[in-house]
């Protein structure tokens, strides 16, 4: 089992409420992200724990190969860890985007798209109003009428907006617009890849007085222009079961929500496996290592790992390719 020293990201946007949902012992402002497991250039995750301490992840996968990531996910990924995993805190909102998809990010000489999902771990209510955020078209524009209310300032009313409470989930494939809103915060389960396209930012000044870069042509180029009935992912909470969140090409996630010991079961899955823990606490076992699980963990599990049993009281994301 292996866990990783966070990326504290700061940003003009961040909380501060990732620091004591991790348990951490440092003092940053505004950190709006961090990076729980990660391969992207410049912003690898650090072993933290066990004979692997010290390397970074894509050390890691250049060693271990598919032992550590699994046999077919190794042939279609190489040397390149699949998934990028964050928790985000949204003191104030994040700026509307999309990310493309693979088609298009390699016309821009990217290796891949993106393609997310977000689990709301909680929310802080504020005074004028409940946390929100958009995902994806709720009426049908053109990539013309797109440009137009980036310009004169009306893009959101275009948008689908959804009140968030604790347990929403919600995909976000390529191409789909989406925004985080202020007092949400997350857990963020993506493909690695850290391309993203700004499409509006609420004309919002940098520390030196300057508008934030905006994508308008990549992000016209990208944009899934459908429109759907909703967007929010609905599923019902069990106690003590697996319940799948999501399944797409690049990830599966199921939620459980334990008050009870649970074996889980990896003998017939070729992939690595990542826990995200949400809420409580409780401990890993798996063979003879103990592992501390508790609220703000994240805890990599190689492809050779048979199962795990999980003890405590504890809420936890698992997910894997």
């Amino acid at each position: 089992m292996y866990i990783f020293e966070p990326l504290l990201k700061q940003t003009i946007w961040g909380g501060d409420k990732i620091i004591p949902f991790k348990h951490l012992n440092t003092r940053l402002d505004h950190v709006g992200e961090s990076w729980e497991i990660s391969g992207v250039s410049g912003s690898e995750t650090i072993v933290a724990n066990g004979p692997d301490k010290g390397k970074s992840l894509n050390q890691l996968v250049r060693e271990q190969k598919g032992l550590l990531v699994g046999k077919e996910n190794y042939e279609r990924f190489g040397d390149e860890f699949p998934l990028l995993i964050k928790f985000i805190d949204a003191r104030q909102n994040l700026s509307i985007q999309v990310h493309p998809d693979d088609e298009v990010a390699r016309r821009h000489g990217k290796d891949h798209g993106k393609t997310e999902m977000w689990y709301c771990v909680g929310v802080q209510e504020c005074k004028s109003a409940h946390p929100y955020l958009y995902n994806g078209l709720k009426q049908q524009i053109t990539p013309e009428q797109y440009k137009q209310m980036v310009a004169d300032d009306t893009i959101t009313e275009a948008l689908a907006r959804y009140d968030v409470h604790e347990g929403d989930v919600f995909f976000i494939p390529a191409g789909r617009i989406h925004a985080i809103g202020s007092g949400c915060f997350v857990t963020e389960i993506q493909q690695t890849c850290d391309v993203t396209y700004r499409i509006y930012d609420y004309k919002r000044k940098d520390k030196n007085g300057n508008c934030r870069e905006l994508h308008t042509e990549l992000a016209a180029e990208s944009i899934d222009y459908n429109v759907l009935p909703s967007y929010r992912t609905e599923y019902a909470t069990i106690k003590n079961e697996g319940v799948q969140l999501i399944t797409c090409p690049h990830f599966t996630t199921a939620v459980y929500d334990l008050t009870e010991p649970m074996t889980l079961d990896y003998t017939d899955l070729d992939s690595f496996v990542i826990l995200i823990a949400v809420k409580g606490e409780g401990k890993l076992i798996c063979e003879d290592e103990e592992q501390p699980f508790r609220m703000g963990d994240t805890v990599l599990l190689p492809a050779t790992t048979k199962e795990v049993k999980v003890e405590g009281t504890v809420k936890f994301l698992e997910t894997y390719v």
